[in-house]
């Protein structure tokens, strides 16, 4: 199973892996991500997503979604 799948997020956008026993404060964005990588979306289309929602720059959308990612992997979540 996906480790993101496993996820448990509460209304204050909490996440909590059960079987690790880690959770981790989300802002609304990171949890939209989260929400688009469980649904496999892929990195282009996530930053296209975000771009039309906040009308962000995609290339600032890039940098910022990459680095997001890159935690993710870095704390085995991704």
């Amino acid at each position: 199973m996906n480790i993101l799948n496993q996820l448990l997020i509460d209304e204050n956008n909490v996440a909590f892996h059960p079987d690790m026993g880690n959770s981790y404060q989300l802002n609304s964005v990171a949890k939209i991500i989260l929400d688009m990588l469980k649904l496999h979306k892929s990195k282009d289309e996530i930053i296209e997503e975000l771009h039309q929602t906040y009308n962000i720059s995609k290339d600032t959308l890039f940098i910022d979604v990459s680095d997001y990612m890159t935690k993710l992997k870095f704390y085995g979540l991704y």
